[in-house]
């Protein structure tokens, strides 16, 4: 991000405080949403995630197996395939800032930390959010050929943008830390891996050999799979919404404290 493209955060340093914040994070989150559609990489992303959606869901997902109007098929399979398609979507967040040496000069401009890192993950968010939106087409032919409960669909679809927006906060967290792209997906992958294994019911039984019922359910409490699993049942529950609302303000809250460092340094 360059200093031409920053006049509009620039301009709202001008302005009333919280007008001008939300108009700094708004100029950013423009700006970088821009940035995907500039390039053929979004629109190489977005066919792929759509291939791969589909794929998973009608071949492994046994779709018309099921002899049931329900999107289960889909929605099994979108801790596993997002684990990889959005920390490829937030590994350029920071790290390309830091490789072409503009961090420095986002640093300068009268926005503070916060803002920018706010700006940033709400386009990358909404990016994926549009990548859900283009899944439509399933939710048509599951009501054309049956009479599905669109309320579970809908939930579902809350829990999978919730889900997006977790571990695309621990990819902005890990493109802080590494100015290498690759290093950052690696990590981010990783460490998404393990918030989806604790809980996974093969680990879990693993781990049942060793330990009690209630410290199972403890570690288990930490997955993103037991979570996510209450909105793909249609169950908009507090605790799992607190949960990967948690994920994401501890990621993002690391994520600021990590450039605040680099500042600093």
């Amino acid at each position: 991000m360059n200093a031409p493209d920053m006049n509009a955060a620039v301009t709202a340093a001008s302005n009333p405080p919280v007008l001008s914040a939300w108009a700094a994070i708004k100029a950013i989150a423009k700006r970088e949403l821009s940035a995907y559609f500039e390039s053929p990489v979004a629109y190489v992303f977005l066919v792929i995630y759509l291939l791969l959606a589909g794929f998973f869901t009608f071949t492994f997902g046994g779709f018309f197996e099921r002899g049931e109007a329900s999107l289960g098929a889909f929605f099994n399979w979108l801790p596993w395939l997002f684990l990889f398609l959005v920390p490829a979507v937030g590994m350029r967040l920071w790290a390309e800032e830091q490789r072409l040496g503009t961090l420095e000069l986002l640093l300068t401009l009268p926005i503070t930390t916060w803002q920018a890192i706010l700006g940033k993950f709400l386009a990358s968010w909404l990016f994926l959010g549009i990548a859900l939106l283009l899944t439509f087409p399933v939710v048509l032919t599951v009501n054309v050929l049956g009479d599905p409960d669109n309320g579970v669909i809908a939930a579902g679809y809350v829990g999978a943008m919730l889900l997006a927006g977790a571990y695309l906060a621990i990819a902005c967290m890990t493109s802080a830390l590494s100015r290498n792209q690759v290093v950052s997906f690696i990590l981010a992958v990783v460490l998404c891996l393990l918030l989806v294994l604790v809980g996974f019911a093969p680990v879990t039984d693993l781990l049942s050999r060793w330990f009690g019922p209630v410290v199972i359910e403890a570690i288990a409490a930490f997955s993103v799979v037991t979570h996510y699993d209450g909105f793909q049942k249609g169950v908009l529950d507090s605790r799992d919404l607190l949960y990967f609302l948690s994920v994401i303000f501890f990621s993002l809250f690391a994520t600021g404290v990590i450039i605040r460092d680099r500042r600093a340094g």
